[in-house]
């Protein structure tokens, strides 16, 4: 039978106290600071195999009955009734590969005991998200009425177009992933293209208190960070979601919520700053005419139009050869 090893660590210097040898392949090694994640998801960093000492120092043994790999993720269950089952969970930390072992009793402490709603967002039958094509192990949406398109996305994760342009986005970020990007700086550069679109947010797949159980980084330093960012840029919200389903959930409606806005509310238009997607090829911003100045050209150019609302497509394309013809 598979065992799952853990050894004392012989490295004095390190912070993680063992060495975790996984039965995968031709052998997984990895430090991390405990021997089962019991009360909460242990940090890991994997290491080369040959770290594995020639005479480790056991500290435990845990024969396996199943140990594979599901997509980013290793399953471990244990040949024992009680705590038996955990995941290894791969993901980027300060943009180093980094590993959390959790269980189900840790990942049940942040789960909320809800059910989501099965309502329409907004009344809205058949919502459009596009899904930017860099996206890993995106959303699909599939307890929500929304019908998917993959397609690059100049910004964001999670993207509502309309008539072409791009009115709301989504960035996603995994709480690791967010506290990586902050301390790198690439937070705020997204951040900052972010608050070029008209609607634009960040969700987190963790609860806010997750914040102040990291690992190897000051908890406040880190929340500092993300409160300077909401001062700096206001228009963009960090919303703290408990679990991955929430937060698409949270997607789902706010974009649902941006198509109504950008739909119902008369002066939208005139306050799309024209963030144009690029051909599906790749993803490439175009600065426009303001509605403003189409409305102006049309009337001067004997067209009738609104003084309010979107401009007409019609009146739009006229624009478009006149400026190529031009």
């Amino acid at each position: 039978m598979a065992e799952l090893l853990i050894a004392a660590n012989p490295d004095a210097g390190s912070s993680l106290a063992y060495l975790m040898r996984v039965p995968l392949g031709a052998g997984l090694v990895l430090r991390t600071s405990g021997t089962w994640p019991r009360t909460k998801a242990l940090y890991c960093y994997p290491v080369a195999l040959e770290e594995w000492p020639d005479r480790p120092e056991i500290v435990e043994r845990v024969p396996l009955r199943s140990c594979a790999r599901r997509g980013a993720a290793v399953d471990l269950v244990a040949a024992r009734s009680r705590e038996n089952r955990s995941q290894l969970v791969f993901t980027t930390a300060r943009g180093r590969d980094a590993v959390f072992w959790q269980s189900p009793r840790t990942r049940k402490q942040a789960r909320p005991q809800v059910s989501l709603p099965s309502a329409r967002a907004r009344g809205i039958a058949d919502l459009e998200i596009v899904v930017d094509t860099h996206e890993r192990y995106a959303y699909r949406f599939n307890n929500q009425q929304v019908r998917t398109v993959d397609r690059a996305l100049p910004c964001g994760d999670y993207g509502l177009v309309l008539d072409a342009v791009l009115m709301a986005t989504v960035e996603r970020k995994s709480m690791s992933d967010l506290v990586g990007s902050l301390l790198s700086g690439r937070l705020r550069y997204a951040l900052g293209e972010l608050s070029a679109v008209p609607r634009a947010a960040v969700v987190v797949e963790a609860g806010y208190s997750q914040l102040f159980k990291q690992d190897h980084v000051r908890p406040s330093a880190v929340a500092d960070g993300i409160a300077e960012c909401q001062v700096r840029w206001p228009g963009v919200p960090i919303v703290f979601c408990d679990t991955r389903a929430l937060a698409e959930e949270w997607t789902y409606r706010y974009l649902a919520a941006a198509h109504a806005w950008a739909v119902a509310e008369p002066a939208a238009a005139d306050r799309v700053n024209a963030h144009v997607l690029g051909p599906s090829t790749g993803a490439t911003l175009e600065q426009g005419p303001t509605a403003a100045e189409v409305r102006a050209w049309a009337r001067a150019s004997g067209l009738a139009v609104a003084d309010s609302g979107r401009v007409p497509r019609a009146v739009q394309r006229a624009w478009d050869e006149a400026q190529r013809g031009g």
